[in-house]
């Protein structure tokens, strides 16, 4: 028989995905060093958080940011297209570092949430900045001054945009990458320090779509502004709300201990490991917090040089059994986290490859279906930033078929908890990433002959925009497996109090695929195009060779997964927990958990 707590761990991989993106609570924060504080007590049992009265406020700022950012990631190569005559190149330069920015900036925005400001201010200084960049982004649609003038079809002419309209278009991308960074990593924790337990739907399926039609169909103006107006609601709603939180002062970030045993280390580099195995009264190993089950982990061999960090020198333990000097002397419990961020950085440099390929779909597959029939009977056609939404519908349905069809099956085949490890998980991704850009390359050279032979002045080729369609649905595959994989993967490799460690690597991750994606395509931009032959992406993509670039992507995608091989045979799990906490045993966390009989 399983315990309560054995089942509560165990998530499907359809609330994992859908977690990430509204993960419900935060690691408990520790009580203070000396005990309970009674005067703190008394002041949270007078000031009663207002439960889902508060919610509303916290996450209205959370789903309206997701909104603009998203909706606007959605359709933005189609906007740099069209209204700013951007080439492919420099339109796929602009989203891959927006992108990429965006994704970093949650893991600087929770570090100063941590350190300095707390999560209230830091949540209400972003909400600002994300009103602020949408707001110049609607200017922008909206006045002639901030945009470049239409073509002029007759004289096949297309002026780019001037440095000036340029540089406010960077403000505002500025703005709102500030915004996800204060909004992301902290209106959640901070909404379930208000309220213990909260449901919503996933709706960025249908907000995607609304959102990308608004823009194409309709207008730019209004497909920013409607964001715009929801965001300036969500500000006062949030502010509202004001006297609902519940306020928590800043205890420091998890990204200064781990800081704290580097240096401790480096410090202590010229010292010498002790004799024998012994570890009470050499390496620094305090007990834990009174009245908290704290979950230890035992010290291990591997990454050695940081044990030097926990060796306790002359003067470094005063009489009261703390340390003197934070940054010489950690804690054995510090140096086995801090491990554990080495132990899986290899295996997560292998998902930025494998996302590089998944950030296709926003950059050059939009170009693709731009140039395609993108026809839905005879009134409608399909904005090409909202095929995408392909993915989504895909691991919307294949998921729930995985966890209750699938993992059952093989789970008595394998006796596996999760029918196969999560490491196996993250290798079938990246061979469905591989897929993909092959499937990709093939469709392009039949989209580019058809474009050639028989498209009309405007370069349509007269074939479907859904030919597109295979590609983007084994790429859903691809997010489903390796997503969600890194995803569980993280969360049961950390520890409990590194969980935000687990959530800044996954957007990470995606920040260091838009960045590489930027790098590889100016590379093939500079390097192809020589002999007076136009490069592989040149600026009308029926006379490139997209389907190279993608190419490309799927080899460095099969070194990638040669790579992950290498590392997940190698890869040693995070070792048995020691529980201090009277009889209560430890319990193995290793992703291989065999199920019992």
């Amino acid at each position: 028989m399983e315990s309560s707590e054995e089942k509560e761990m165990r998530s499907s991989s359809w609330l994992l995905w859908c977690s990430n993106k509204f993960p419900t609570k935060s690691p408990p924060s520790p009580p203070p060093e000396n005990g309970c504080d009674d005067t703190k007590a008394a002041a949270q049992k007078q000031r009663k958080p207002g439960g889902w009265k508060a919610m509303p406020y916290v996450l209205g700022n959370e789903t309206l940011e997701r909104l603009a950012a998203i909706g606007l990631l959605g359709n933005f190569m189609v906007y740099l297209l069209r209204e700013f005559h951007m080439g492919q190149v420099e339109a796929s330069n602009v989203l891959n570092i927006w992108s990429g920015l965006t994704n970093f900036s949650p893991l600087i925005g929770a570090f100063i949430s941590d350190s300095f400001l707390g999560r209230f201010t830091t949540i209400a200084y972003a909400t600002i900045a994300s009103f602020m960049g949408m707001l110049t982004m609607t200017l922008i649609a909206w006045l002639p001054q901030l945009h470049p003038p239409p073509c002029n079809v007759d004289a096949n002419q297309c002026r780019g945009p001037t440095k000036s309209q340029f540089g406010i278009l960077v403000m505002a991308l500025g703005f709102l990458s500030i915004g996800s960074g204060g909004i992301r990593p902290c209106s959640i924790p901070f909404g379930s320090i208000s309220s213990t337990q909260r449901r919503r739907k996933d709706k960025e399926e249908s907000t995607v779509s609304s959102t990308v039609y608004i823009q194409d169909s309709v207008s730019w103006v209004w497909g920013f502004g409607i964001p715009t107006v929801l965001m300036l609601c969500s500000i006062l709603l949030f502010f509202v709300g004001t006297r609902l939180y519940v306020y928590v002062k800043p205890e420091g970030s998890v990204f200064s201990g781990i800081v704290q045993v580097v240096v401790a280390a480096y410090k202590k580099r010229k010292a010498t490991f002790p004799d024998g195995d012994d570890v009470e009264g050499v390496y620094y190993d305090p007990p834990p917090v009174k009245g908290t089950i704290v979950k230890k982990l035992a010290l291990t061999n591997q990454f050695r040089f940081l044990n030097k960090a926990a060796l306790i020198t002359e003067g470094e333990v005063l009489a009261d059994g703390s340390k003197s000097k934070p940054w010489g002397l950690c804690s054995i419990q510090q140096v086995e986290e801090t491990k554990c961020l080495f132990r899986i950085m290899p295996v997560w440099v292998s998902g930025i490859i494998c996302f590089t390929a998944m950030s296709q779909q926003g950059t050059f597959t939009v170009s693709q279906a731009s140039k395609m029939d993108r026809s839905l009977g005879r009134n409608f056609k399909i904005p090409p930033g909202s095929l995408s939404v392909i993915s989504m519908i895909t691991i919307g349905i294949w998921l729930p078929f995985y966890d209750r069809v699938l993992v059952p099956s093989l789970r008595k085949v394998t006796r596996l908890e999760g029918g196969i490890s999560l490491l196996q998980r993250m290798g079938i991704g990246i061979v469905f990433s591989i897929l993909s850009m092959i499937i990709a390359g093939l469709v392009e050279r039949v989209r580019r002959a058809s474009a050639v032979m028989h498209a009309g002045q405007d370069g349509i080729a007269p074939l479907t925009v859904f030919w597109l369609a295979p590609q983007l649905m084994v790429m859903g595959f691809a997010e489903a497996f390796n997503i969600i994989g890194q995803i569980e993967f993280y969360n049961k490799e950390f520890p409990e109090n590194m969980r935000s460690v687990a959530n800044s690597l996954f957007s990470c991750t995606m920040a260091g695929a838009s960045y590489l994606s930027a790098v590889l395509v100016n590379v093939v931009h500079k390097t192809t195009g020589r002999h007076g032959r136009p490069d592989w992406l040149t600026k009308d993509i029926n006379a490139g060779k997209v389907e190279n670039l993608y190419f490309l992507i799927a080899g460095l995608g099969v070194l990638n997964l040669g790579y992950f091989l290498w590392v997940a045979r190698g890869y040693q799990y995070k070792s048995k927990y020691r529980v201090d906490d009277d009889d209560k045993l430890g319990f193995d966390v290793e992703l291989n958990n065999v199920v019992e009989k």
